[in-house]
Protein backbone atom coordinates (compact mmCIF):
# COMPACT_ATOMS: atom_id res chain seq x y z
CA UNK A 1 0.00 0.00 0.00
CA UNK A 2 1.19 3.56 -0.84
CA UNK A 3 1.46 5.88 2.17
CA UNK A 4 1.08 8.66 -0.40
CA UNK A 5 -0.89 8.67 -3.96
CA UNK A 6 -0.34 11.49 -6.35
CA UNK A 7 -2.54 11.65 -9.35
CA UNK A 8 -3.53 14.24 -12.36
CA UNK A 9 -7.35 14.16 -12.23
CA UNK A 10 -7.38 17.73 -14.01
CA UNK A 11 -5.95 19.43 -16.66
CA UNK A 12 -2.40 21.41 -14.94
CA UNK A 13 -3.37 19.79 -11.98
CA UNK A 14 -1.22 17.89 -9.62
CA UNK A 15 -3.06 16.02 -6.04
CA UNK A 16 -0.81 14.74 -3.89
CA UNK A 17 -2.91 12.91 -1.15
CA UNK A 18 -1.60 11.31 2.29
CA UNK A 19 -3.12 8.01 2.19
CA UNK A 20 -3.31 6.22 5.68
CA UNK A 21 -6.27 6.83 6.23
CA UNK A 22 -6.91 4.37 9.60
CA UNK A 23 -4.37 6.62 11.56
CA UNK A 24 -5.68 9.72 10.24
CA UNK A 25 -2.72 10.19 7.85
CA UNK A 26 -0.87 10.83 11.05
CA UNK A 27 3.13 12.46 10.00
CA UNK A 28 4.73 8.66 10.92
CA UNK A 29 8.34 8.86 8.88
CA UNK A 30 7.19 6.25 6.21
CA UNK A 31 4.92 8.25 5.08
CA UNK A 32 6.88 11.99 5.77
CA UNK A 33 9.56 10.81 3.41
CA UNK A 34 8.23 9.57 0.31
CA UNK A 35 5.75 12.79 1.06
CA UNK A 36 8.56 14.78 0.65
CA UNK A 37 9.89 13.15 -2.46
CA UNK A 38 6.82 13.45 -4.27
CA UNK A 39 6.64 17.08 -3.10
CA UNK A 40 10.34 17.63 -5.05
CA UNK A 41 9.31 15.58 -8.06
CA UNK A 42 6.15 17.91 -8.46
CA UNK A 43 8.11 20.88 -7.61
CA UNK A 44 10.01 20.20 -11.23
CA UNK A 45 7.00 18.49 -12.92
CA UNK A 46 6.36 22.15 -15.80
CA UNK A 47 2.67 20.48 -16.64
CA UNK A 48 1.81 21.48 -13.08
CA UNK A 49 0.42 24.73 -12.84
CA UNK A 50 -1.14 24.09 -9.28
CA UNK A 51 -0.63 21.92 -6.34
CA UNK A 52 -3.30 20.28 -3.92
CA UNK A 53 -2.47 18.44 -1.15
CA UNK A 54 -5.32 16.64 1.03
CA UNK A 55 -5.86 13.52 2.99
CA UNK A 56 -7.56 10.20 2.40
CA UNK A 57 -10.70 9.07 4.48
CA UNK A 58 -12.41 11.20 7.26
CA UNK A 59 -8.79 13.66 8.49
CA UNK A 60 -6.35 15.80 6.67
CA UNK A 61 -3.29 15.25 8.78
CA UNK A 62 -3.67 13.95 12.67
CA UNK A 63 0.39 15.20 13.17
CA UNK A 64 2.27 13.25 15.10
CA UNK A 65 1.76 9.19 15.26
CA UNK A 66 1.11 8.07 18.90
CA UNK A 67 1.46 4.29 17.97
CA UNK A 68 4.58 4.04 15.63
CA UNK A 69 6.79 6.90 14.63
CA UNK A 70 7.96 4.79 11.21
CA UNK A 71 11.57 4.79 9.97
CA UNK A 72 13.98 7.24 9.99
CA UNK A 73 16.77 6.98 7.28
CA UNK A 74 20.53 6.97 8.34
CA UNK A 75 20.61 7.10 12.12
CA UNK A 76 22.41 3.66 12.54
CA UNK A 77 25.28 4.69 15.56
CA UNK A 78 23.55 7.84 16.11
CA UNK A 79 22.70 9.02 20.07
CA UNK A 80 18.84 9.66 20.54
CA UNK A 81 19.30 13.18 21.06
CA UNK A 82 21.20 13.56 17.38
CA UNK A 83 18.20 11.34 16.07
CA UNK A 84 16.09 13.56 17.13
CA UNK A 85 17.65 16.85 15.54
CA UNK A 86 18.01 14.86 12.17
CA UNK A 87 14.08 13.68 12.09
CA UNK A 88 13.10 17.64 13.08
CA UNK A 89 15.14 18.66 10.33
CA UNK A 90 13.14 16.24 7.68
CA UNK A 91 9.82 17.48 8.81
CA UNK A 92 11.20 21.30 8.87
CA UNK A 93 12.26 20.28 5.11
CA UNK A 94 9.18 19.29 4.14
CA UNK A 95 7.33 22.60 5.49
CA UNK A 96 10.06 24.69 3.49
CA UNK A 97 9.66 22.79 0.84
CA UNK A 98 5.86 23.41 0.42
CA UNK A 99 6.89 26.92 0.26
CA UNK A 100 9.55 26.92 -1.99
CA UNK A 101 7.77 25.05 -4.74
CA UNK A 102 6.95 27.13 -8.12
CA UNK A 103 3.39 26.35 -8.18
CA UNK A 104 1.19 27.45 -5.60
CA UNK A 105 -0.41 24.53 -3.12
CA UNK A 106 -3.57 24.98 -2.11
CA UNK A 107 -4.29 22.65 1.09
CA UNK A 108 -7.73 20.80 0.79
CA UNK A 109 -8.92 20.49 4.26
CA UNK A 110 -11.39 17.32 4.58
CA UNK A 111 -10.96 16.71 8.61
CA UNK A 112 -8.64 16.57 11.37
CA UNK A 113 -5.82 19.20 10.99
CA UNK A 114 -3.92 18.19 14.02
CA UNK A 115 -0.37 19.29 15.23
CA UNK A 116 1.76 18.95 12.44
CA UNK A 117 -1.26 18.17 10.39
CA UNK A 118 -2.30 22.46 11.04
CA UNK A 119 1.45 23.00 10.39
CA UNK A 120 0.91 21.40 6.97
CA UNK A 121 -2.19 23.72 6.41
CA UNK A 122 -0.69 26.70 7.62
CA UNK A 123 1.85 26.18 5.08
CA UNK A 124 0.24 26.13 2.15
CA UNK A 125 -0.90 29.13 -0.08
CA UNK A 126 -4.86 28.35 0.21
CA UNK A 127 -6.93 26.37 2.12
CA UNK A 128 -10.35 25.17 1.33
CA UNK A 129 -11.90 23.01 4.24
CA UNK A 130 -15.45 21.40 4.76
CA UNK A 131 -17.40 21.67 7.37
CA UNK A 132 -16.01 18.85 9.15
CA UNK A 133 -11.96 20.15 9.04
CA UNK A 134 -10.87 21.54 12.39
CA UNK A 135 -7.77 23.12 14.34
CA UNK A 136 -5.47 22.15 16.50
CA UNK A 137 -1.88 23.02 17.77
CA UNK A 138 -2.06 19.66 19.85
CA UNK A 139 2.23 20.02 21.29
CA UNK A 140 0.44 22.26 23.73
CA UNK A 141 -1.86 19.00 25.56
CA UNK A 142 0.90 16.41 25.39
CA UNK A 143 3.23 18.44 27.60
CA UNK A 144 5.04 19.89 24.80
CA UNK A 145 5.09 23.04 22.83
CA UNK A 146 2.59 24.23 20.33
CA UNK A 147 5.20 25.75 18.44
CA UNK A 148 6.89 23.36 15.76
CA UNK A 149 7.43 23.69 12.22
CA UNK A 150 7.08 26.64 11.30
CA UNK A 151 3.39 27.31 13.58
CA UNK A 152 4.54 29.61 15.67
CA UNK A 153 5.66 32.12 12.48
CA UNK A 154 2.92 31.45 9.83
CA UNK A 155 -0.08 31.08 12.27
CA UNK A 156 0.26 34.88 13.73
CA UNK A 157 0.51 35.98 10.39
CA UNK A 158 -2.61 34.32 9.45
CA UNK A 159 -5.18 34.78 11.71
CA UNK A 160 -3.43 37.40 13.66
CA UNK A 161 -0.79 37.62 17.01
CA UNK A 162 -4.00 37.45 19.54
CA UNK A 163 -6.01 34.83 17.91
CA UNK A 164 -3.40 32.53 17.19
CA UNK A 165 -1.57 32.93 20.51
CA UNK A 166 -4.77 31.83 22.48
CA UNK A 167 -5.08 28.80 20.19
CA UNK A 168 -1.59 27.75 20.40
CA UNK A 169 -1.75 28.22 24.41
CA UNK A 170 -5.05 26.72 25.37
CA UNK A 171 -4.69 23.55 22.47
CA UNK A 172 -8.33 24.05 21.46
CA UNK A 173 -10.33 23.37 18.57
CA UNK A 174 -10.98 25.41 15.97
CA UNK A 175 -14.13 24.67 13.78
CA UNK A 176 -14.12 25.43 10.01
CA UNK A 177 -16.59 28.43 10.58
CA UNK A 178 -14.08 30.01 12.70
CA UNK A 179 -10.88 29.38 10.37
CA UNK A 180 -13.04 30.56 7.62
CA UNK A 181 -14.44 33.71 10.01
CA UNK A 182 -10.59 34.32 10.74
CA UNK A 183 -8.88 33.91 7.57
CA UNK A 184 -7.30 30.77 8.23
CA UNK A 185 -9.78 28.78 5.48
CA UNK A 186 -10.78 30.53 2.15
CA UNK A 187 -14.09 28.99 1.82
CA UNK A 188 -15.65 26.21 3.42
CA UNK A 189 -17.85 23.75 1.17
CA UNK A 190 -19.15 20.09 1.46
CA UNK A 191 -17.26 17.20 1.03
CA UNK A 192 -18.38 16.37 -2.21
CA UNK A 193 -17.73 19.68 -3.51
CA UNK A 194 -13.90 20.24 -1.98
CA UNK A 195 -11.99 19.02 -5.09
CA UNK A 196 -14.26 20.79 -8.20
CA UNK A 197 -13.92 23.94 -5.56
CA UNK A 198 -9.88 23.29 -5.30
CA UNK A 199 -9.82 22.58 -9.19
CA UNK A 200 -12.25 26.02 -9.86
CA UNK A 201 -9.14 28.15 -7.60
CA UNK A 202 -6.81 26.01 -9.92
CA UNK A 203 -8.07 26.69 -13.40
CA UNK A 204 -8.25 30.64 -12.54
CA UNK A 205 -4.36 30.55 -11.26
CA UNK A 206 -3.58 28.57 -14.55
CA UNK A 207 -4.68 30.60 -16.64
CA UNK A 208 -2.66 33.33 -15.55
CA UNK A 209 0.93 34.02 -16.53
CA UNK A 210 3.57 31.26 -15.15
CA UNK A 211 6.27 33.84 -14.03
CA UNK A 212 3.71 36.09 -12.44
CA UNK A 213 1.96 33.52 -10.47
CA UNK A 214 5.64 32.33 -9.44
CA UNK A 215 6.82 35.59 -8.59
CA UNK A 216 3.35 36.15 -6.88
CA UNK A 217 3.63 33.58 -4.18
CA UNK A 218 7.74 34.34 -3.89
CA UNK A 219 7.27 37.87 -3.13
CA UNK A 220 4.26 37.41 -0.94
CA UNK A 221 6.16 34.83 1.31
CA UNK A 222 9.00 37.31 1.45
CA UNK A 223 6.76 39.32 3.13
CA UNK A 224 6.27 37.66 5.53
CA UNK A 225 10.15 37.51 6.31
CA UNK A 226 10.52 40.90 5.37
CA UNK A 227 11.96 43.22 8.27
CA UNK A 228 12.29 46.72 6.64
CA UNK A 229 9.15 48.12 4.65
CA UNK A 230 11.36 50.33 2.43
CA UNK A 231 13.58 47.27 1.31
CA UNK A 232 10.37 44.59 0.45
CA UNK A 233 8.89 47.58 -1.52
CA UNK A 234 11.83 47.90 -3.61
CA UNK A 235 12.01 43.87 -4.27
CA UNK A 236 8.46 44.31 -4.94
CA UNK A 237 9.08 46.76 -7.66
CA UNK A 238 12.12 44.72 -9.24
CA UNK A 239 9.63 41.50 -9.88
CA UNK A 240 7.14 43.88 -11.38
CA UNK A 241 9.67 45.76 -13.82
CA UNK A 242 11.21 42.39 -14.68
CA UNK A 243 8.14 40.90 -15.68
CA UNK A 244 6.97 44.10 -17.37
CA UNK A 245 9.97 44.54 -19.14
CA UNK A 246 10.88 41.07 -20.23
CA UNK A 247 7.37 39.54 -21.54
CA UNK A 248 4.94 41.01 -23.68
CA UNK A 249 2.18 39.93 -21.44
CA UNK A 250 1.15 43.44 -20.34
CA UNK A 251 0.64 44.39 -24.04
CA UNK A 252 -1.04 41.11 -24.16
CA UNK A 253 -3.53 41.82 -21.56
CA UNK A 254 -4.26 45.57 -23.09
CA UNK A 255 -4.49 43.93 -26.63
CA UNK A 256 -7.29 40.58 -24.97
CA UNK A 257 -9.36 43.60 -23.10
CA UNK A 258 -9.72 45.65 -26.16
CA UNK A 259 -11.04 42.34 -28.25
CA UNK A 260 -13.14 41.09 -25.18
CA UNK A 261 -11.44 37.88 -25.01
CA UNK A 262 -9.25 36.00 -22.58
CA UNK A 263 -5.08 36.70 -22.15
CA UNK A 264 -3.04 34.44 -23.67
CA UNK A 265 -0.12 35.08 -21.59
CA UNK A 266 3.15 33.31 -22.89
CA UNK A 267 5.45 35.03 -20.74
Amino acid sequence: MSFVLVEKPHPQVTVITLNRPERMNAMAFDVMLPFKEQLDAVANDNDTRVVIVTGAGEGFCSGADQKMSGTIPHIEGLTPTVIAHRAGKLLDDIVLGIQEMPQPVIAAVNGAAVGGGLCLAAACDIRVGTPEAYFRAAGINNGLTATELGLSFLLPRIIGAGRSTELMLTGRDMDAEEAERCGLLTSVVSREELLPACYEIADRIAGLSRIGVELTKKMTLAGLEATSFRSHMRHEMNAQLYVRLTTKNWDESVAARAEGRKPNFRD
